[in-house]
């Protein structure tokens, strides 16, 4: 007589599902991606007329393409919204435009919604970096995405619309609200100048958000043509996805700053 018992082929399957969900992977192998990625676009007249606007839509195009895709060694987000920094008042709220919005297009396809959704003839009166991290807090809150690495990525000049003294207060940006929410945030500030992206990283007071600036100098080489092969798709644009692996999607470490 056998002394096992044989477990029904039902729980056998419960139970594999129940591995492949604490593993993090999918069925085929396959991680699930786990990074909320969050995007703001700059549309006040200071980075409008910077003269880097256009530019800065076109890289963003191409890099929202090459993260829902997965391209080279750019994480694939669970998630993605895209929202504008600021508008007519303080604390306006904005939309957010959420992943489904960009799925299954095209690069030019991606940076036709981005035109059409941030039109530089419709300039916001101000920057306000504080109702942009609030609105992302609150999102991170309803959609349960409390324990997820997240990523905010920021095409802007960096200059908010707070001053002090009559000096600009970077001390102002408040970060707080994200960083009860979660312990894996980086900003990414790009478009900047190397002055005030230096403040970002020594002005802003925060205990475990990363900060992350790169210099529109910089930004503007991403086109070029040692870089950007114009007649290859995206997905064979090795140097292309190095660079911004390099350059924008840069590990950097969490800094404490009081």
């Amino acid at each position: 007589m056998n002394m096992y018992l044989k477990k029904p082929k039902g729980i056998l399957c419960a139970l594999a599902v129940l591995a492949v969900i604490f593993s993090g992977c999918s069925l085929e192998g396959e991680p699930n991606p786990r990074l909320s990625l969050f995007i703001g676009v700059d549309v006040s007249g200071s980075y409008v007329n910077s003269g880097h606007y256009d530019e800065s839509i076109s890289f963003l195009a191409n890099y929202i393409y090459a993260h829902l895709n997965g391209l080279g060694e750019l994480e694939k987000p669970n998630e993605l919204f895209v929202s504008s920094i600021g508008g007519a008042k303080p604390g306006q709220p904005k939309s957010f435009y959420p992943i489904h919005v960009f799925e299954n297009k095209s690069v030019e396809g991606i940076e036709e919604k981005l035109r059409e959704y941030f039109p530089k003839e419709k300039q916001n009166d101000l920057t306000d970096f504080n109702a942009f991290f609030e609105q992302i807090a609150e999102t991170i809150r309803a959609k349960n995405l409390v324990l997820r690495p997240v990523s905010i990525v920021m095409l802007s000049d960096g200059v908010p619309d707070i001053t002090k003294n009559e000096q600009t207060d970077y001390r102002s940006i408040k970060l707080s609200p994200l960083e009860k929410l979660s312990r894996n945030i980086t900003i990414r500030l790009l478009y900047t100048d190397p002055v005030t992206g230096k403040k970002w990283r020594t002005k802003i007071p925060r205990r475990r958000t990363k900060i992350w600036t790169q210099s529109a100098e910089v930004m503007s080489t991403w086109n070029d043509s040692t870089i950007f092969f114009q007649d290859s798709s995206l997905a064979k644009q090795d140097r292309w996805l190095k660079w911004t692996k390099d350059n924008v999607d840069f590990g950097v470490r969490a800094r404490r700053v009081d």
